[in-house]
């Protein structure tokens, strides 16, 4: 074992205001100071040592930078391996007289370190090192162990000192003590070169970066008592440069100025030297001993335009696009799993810009690298139009995506004018005459065409579009939000047309773009999912009677989309004004005739809204066990309103969430976007729909997010199934009530004599029955849920 190894070890820390501009300036390239900076984050000096921190507290520091000076303190710690075996910290606090804070070995982990050193108070008094060195001198470290273990100090001062600091320091090097002098704001150098173990070069740090100033501690113990380097990292010296900020005098220049004469009553005419004081930057040049370690992102391996972020020294994650992350390397993620003849027709016209088609090129390419693999089931085609229509990528052309990206590169920008209608006529004829590999091959494939445009028409879209629809084409539009309801009337739905709000947020609409795609072939509504729902409509004066049957209406139809029985949807109406009325429960009507039987009979109440009393009322009085919600079955409350009387209905909706609830805000007409946030709790719940008449075209759009919940996993224990002030216990697949004077599987029945009996434990859907004998059966419902 080498002499340092039984030596004491002063870390000298000069503490400052962080002003960190030109103080040290090591001379290397960008990259190299960015491998020093992580390298010094990342570092651990992991060996027995004795660490005491002695803290400057004087009033020439001040409370501000005394602050900073803890702050960096804890930082440097962070290159310190505190354990109860290895590193041990303690902290003094010195101004006039030295103050212990805390001894060594009080606290054994970096965080309770970091934490006590947050909360040492500034003492204020005359900066005294010297006698605060003479104290360690003649104290040594509090707490300390045996001589064996090496002593580390940390002195954080302002480094100009109001006594003399010589003795003592030199006194501190003849006990063989290692002492490093780390600089704060403007510090006077030659002190700190002073008091710095030799060879200076390694022992004279900056505060300013603390990442460099923890790896230059770390990269001078490393040779000494701390373990060997990480594998590869390896200790440099860089040549480095220091400044300070010195007042210095200097002649201004000369001024007419008036002497006195030894003649009586005489002046003499004369000029005299001006001087000014100024500011200047002293240069120290030296040399910094650094560790650098190899960056695990150097190899670059992330893909497909991924960002690497490294971690840790031989660590590192990628930041994915859109439409990868299938491994920890950005390979491809999504995959079209359905079997589709898939046409994009790109605007090429003047309205987008040649910007604008390059955008959508880019795009397109991106979609098809993510989602178009080796075994592919799709057929793809892309057309362009302006005033006139062509197919330069016939659907089915190519069966590998190399070829396909490389005729997409080839697609050129037309100009001219935008005539989308006749565009989707020409496709409905021509579009995918081709499709078929092979003559003998009926190809019966779905047959979509994705719209890409940013341009309004110049001639009528609706009956061109429809009459595209009625050729069995499945129509999606994507565009800016300037032709939203010119991408509806195409689609002939708001859920077909995909919006985006900038140009970066279209490469974030590829997975809804891959969804919408593959939903050609999929059934409308949750015929198989199990849900809980109930509809919250407002029948209030403010949206009055002749859009109350509108929103009547639409609560019928989409009843439609659902299978309601007590094994799949149940299905609960609620109507409200000032007070909230429920129409029928869940457990009310057990088929689709009789729901909408009821609803039909739905009365209007006509006086003020209040859904904050409506959305309370679904929670205490609608899905709760007593009223049929089951357990393990999500549950959703739809609220249709005109945005009136919600000021108070967020409260309530966060606690339905927080139970497990899902809200989802349907609003017609004008309405305060931020009051209905709160109350949906995400833009995802949210839909905003201009006028009743359009109501009727967001449905499919409700309830495919309606069922897209019905999907999500569940807590069996939210909203709590037991009765009574029961509480819920969880267990593996199941739940049971804990009762108190009630009994039975929910806490249905008061016990009337004797303990309570333990209640058993139910699986997820369990019903209990009563039978005439008032004996309890327990039964398990065939549940055909998707998980």
């Amino acid at each position: 074992m080498s002499l340092l190894s039984f030596e004491s070890i002063c870390v000298l820390l000069l503490p400052q205001v962080l002003l960190a501009l030109g103080i040290q300036e090591i001379h290397a390239h960008r990259e190299m100071i960015d491998k020093i900076s992580a390298a010094g984050q990342l570092m651990q000096c992991s060996a027995p040592l004795d660490v005491l921190f002695l803290l400057d507290g004087s009033y020439s520091i001040g409370k501000g930078s005394f602050e900073r000076s803890k702050h960096f303190a804890g930082k440097l710690c962070d290159a310190l391996d505190i354990h109860p075996d290895r590193v041990h910290v303690g902290v003094i606090q010195f101004s006039s007289t030295p103050h212990l804070e805390f001894p060594l070995g009080s606290y054994l982990t970096k965080q309770e370190v970091k934490e006590r050193v947050k909360r040492i108070v500034f003492r204020g008094g005359s900066t005294e090192t010297g006698r605060a060195l003479k104290y360690i001198l003649r104290k040594g470290f509090p707490g300390g162990r045996n001589s064996t273990v090496p002593e580390v100090l940390i002195i954080i001062s302002d480094g100009r000192s109001q006594g003399s600091t010589a003795v003592p320091a030199v006194q501190l090097k003849e006990r063989h003590i290692m002492v490093f002098a780390v600089g704060i704001k403007f510090p006077r150098w030659e002190e700190l070169h002073m008091l710095a173990s030799e060879p200076t070069e390694q022992h004279v740090l900056f505060a300013g970066d603390a990442s460099d100033a923890a790896n230059g501690l770390y990269s001078t113990l490393t040779s000494s008592v701390c373990s060997t380097t990480t594998p590869g990292c390896k200790v440099e010296s860089h040549p480095c440069e220091r400044r300070t900020l010195e007042t210095v005098k200097e002649l201004a220049g000369n001024y007419v100025c008036w002497k006195g004469s030894k003649q009586p009553n005489a002046v003499q005419p004369s000029l005299c030297p001006f001087y000014r004081w100024k500011r200047v930057l002293i240069k120290h040049p030296s040399r910094c001993l650094r560790t650098v370690c190899p960056d695990p992102c150097d190899s670059q391996p992330c893909q497909n335009g991924g960002t690497c972020v490294p971690e840790q020294l031989h660590k590192y994650h990628c930041l994915c696009p859109v439409g990868y992350g299938g491994d920890i390397h950005c390979a491809t993620k999504l995959n079209l799993e359905c079997s589709v003849d898939l046409l994009f027709l790109i605007d090429s016209s003047a309205g987008v810009t040649l910007e604008g088609f390059l955008r959508y090129k880019a795009f397109l390419k991106r979609f098809l690298q993510a989602v178009m693999g080796q075994d592919s089931l799709m057929n793809v085609g892309v057309a362009q139009y302006n005033n006139n229509v062509k197919i330069p990528i016939e659907v089915g052309q190519h069966k590998d995506a190399f070829s396909l990206l490389k005729s997409i590169d080839a697609l050129n920008f037309s100009g001219g004018g935008t005539l989308t209608g006749r565009a989707l006529q020409y496709i409905a004829h021509h579009g995918f005459r081709s499709t078929s590999v092979f003559a003998d091959v009926q190809d019966n494939l779905p047959r979509v065409v994705v719209l890409l445009t940013d341009s309004k028409s110049q001639d009528p879209v609706a009956e061109a579009a429809k009459y595209a629809r009625d050729q069995d084409l499945f129509l999606i539009g994507v565009g800016s939000s300037f032709v939203r309801t010119e991408l509806t009337k195409v689609t002939g739905s708001p859920k077909q047309a995909i919006v985006y709000s900038d140009p970066q947020d279209l490469f974030n609409k590829i997975p809804e773009l891959q969804r919408r795609i593959c939903s050609v072939d999929n059934p409308e509504g949750c015929q198989a999912q199990s849900l809980d729902l109930a509809f919250a409509v407002d029948a209030s004066s403010g949206v009055g009677l002749e859009n109350f049957l509108r929103l009547r209406d639409f609560v019928r139809s989409s009843c439609l989309h659902f299978s309601i029985n007590r094994d799949v949807t149940q299905i609960a109406l609620v109507i409200y004004g000032s007070k909230a009325h429920t129409v029928f429960t869940l457990d009310t009507h057990t088929s689709n005739s009789a729901v909408l039987q009821a609803i039909d009979q739905v009365p209007f109440l006509g006086d003020s809204a209040s859904a904050g009393s409506a959305l309370l009322h679904v929670y205490g009085d609608v899905m709760t066990v007593q009223k049929g919600a089951r357990p393990g079955v999500n549950k959703v409350v739809v609220v249709l309103t005109n945005g009136g009387g919600m000021e108070d209905a967020a409260a309530p909706a966060q606690q339905l969430r927080h139970n497990g609830i899902l809200v989802f805000v349907v609003v017609i007409g004008d309405a305060q976007r931020d009051t209905l946030l709160k109350v949906a709790g995400s833009p995802d719940y949210l839909v905003h729909v201009s006028s009743y008449e359009d109501l009727q075209h967001y449905q499919d759009l409700i309830i495919e997010r309606i069922c897209e919940e019905a999907k999500s996993p569940v807590n069996l224990c939210k909203p709590n199934p037991c009765m009574n002030q029961g509480v819920c216990i969880l267990g593996p697949g199941s739940y049971r009530c804990k009762c108190h004077g009630w009994e039975g599987p929910h806490c249905e029945s008061r016990v009337l004599r004797g303990d309570s009996p333990r209640s058993p434990l139910l699986p997820p859907h369990s019903h209990v029955q009563q039978s005439s004998g008032g004996l309890q059966q327990f039964f398990r419902v065939p549940w055909h849920t998707k998980r």
